[in-house]
């Protein structure tokens, strides 16, 4: 095949995972795009379940439609105290990745210049006029490329930034019994022993008999899948569930850093996702910081000669997710002592505002001073000396 018959896309999109469906979608609703060829490759196909997302929000968003669960109450707890918390005016929804995959992908259906290839990425190659891309099947070029295939090794290979996960092992199970408030999440249970670690319990109640149960950490190193599981049963005793039916499971592992992926954005090449940092930092939440962020790119690539490296703006919050991960790196177990700080007391529309990165100077320093203030300091000049 010579270059002339490889086949030519405005814009290419390499993995198609949350921020990929996101902008694509986004893309969509502008109307500013029908007239641009698309290609989305990945080598999954996205016809299965594969992750739950939850997000927190004010007002309807665009994805509304595909959220199957919604709450205004939850609960933090941990050894010492449990506090039960208004949410409003936020909910705290649940949205199931296929649900999420099959309503972006309906709308990509009906757009004659888009087009998904079921292939393996192989090779990205950028020239100076258009990047290349390689699948194990065929090749491409075209004028723009959106990456979210993540590369491990450019966080894990250094030592400048810390590397936590977020990792997990989650049961969907249902109970004979009545068990759960379909009416609270368990947002944060650090009841359940830390062992050195930051170690939680996340439920999502459906209703009365069924909710997804999550052992999961921010620590450094997964576990065995026998050792989440083996917490899950001892928690669900503890709630008085001896017996109950296991009707899904989903597992996972989501990079905490603050690594600069930003910088590896070229003229033409824009990574997104987590790929490109999009996962926040601190929590590892990524829904809700996609969502902005794929609006924003939107936005951004409808300007004249723009260019991707200059997509990026770096803010403090950036910073402030630095310190927490230091003080975790260093000493996984004050996770339970610091966000039990920050909740027991803390008003959650402000929390979640702050976590949400809409705060002024004046309410960040209302959640900081919440916090442990020693860790923090020392956390601080570590960094800055640095």
């Amino acid at each position: 095949m010579n270059s002339s018959q490889i086949p030519h896309f405005d814009y290419i999109f390499t993995g198609t995972g949350l921020a990929s469906l996101m902008t694509v979608y986004k893309m969509i609703l502008s109307g500013k795009f029908s007239d641009k060829s698309i290609l989305l490759l990945d080598q999954d196909a996205k016809k299965v379940n594969d992750r739950t997302w939850c997000f927190w929000e004010k007002e309807q968003s665009v994805w509304n439609s595909v959220i199957s669960k919604k709450w205004n109450s939850a609960l933090f707890a941990n050894e010492n105290f449990k506090r039960d918390m208004d949410l409003k005016p936020y909910s705290y929804n649940k949205i199931n990745s296929l649900d999420f995959y099959n309503f972006v992908f309906d709308a990509i259906s009906n757009q004659s210049n888009i087009t998904f290839l079921n292939e393996k990425v192989t090779d990205i190659n950028e020239l100076e006029t258009h990047v290349f891309v390689g699948t194990e099947e065929n090749r491409y070029t075209g004028n723009y490329l959106f990456n979210s295939i993540y590369t491990k090794a450019f966080a894990e290979r250094q030592n400048k930034y810390p590397v936590l996960q977020q990792h997990f092992v989650g049961w969907f199970v249902k109970t004979n019994e009545e068990a759960f408030n379909p009416e609270e999440v368990t947002f944060m249970d650090f009841s359940v022993e830390q062992r050195g670690n930051t170690r939680f319990m996340y439920v999502l109640p459906t209703s009365k008999t069924e909710a997804l149960v999550e052992y999961t950490l921010f620590s450094e190193k997964l576990l065995s899948k026998e050792e989440y599981e083996k917490e899950i049963e001892i928690y669900l005793r503890n709630l008085g569930i001896e017996q109950c039916e296991i009707l899904e499971k989903e597992q996972g592992s989501i990079p905490m850093t603050c690594y600069p992926f930003w910088e590896k954005n070229t003229k033409r090449v824009l990574n997104i996702g987590t790929a490109g940092g999009w996962t926040k930092a601190s929590t590892g939440y990524t829904f809700k910081s996609s969502d902005k962020k794929s609006s924003h790119l939107v936005s951004f690539i409808q300007q004249e000669n723009f260019e991707m490296k200059n997509f990026h703006k770096k803010s403090r919050f950036w910073f402030y997710d630095l310190l927490l991960l230091d003080i975790l790196h260093r000493h996984n177990e004050l996770g339970s002592s610091i966000f039990s700080s920050l909740f027991k007391k803390g008003n959650p529309e402000l929390i979640f505002k702050f976590l949400d990165e809409e705060t002024s100077w004046v309410e960040d320093l209302k959640v900081i001073l919440k916090c442990p203030k020693l860790p923090f300091i020392k956390s601080l000049i570590r960094v800055l000396l640095k």
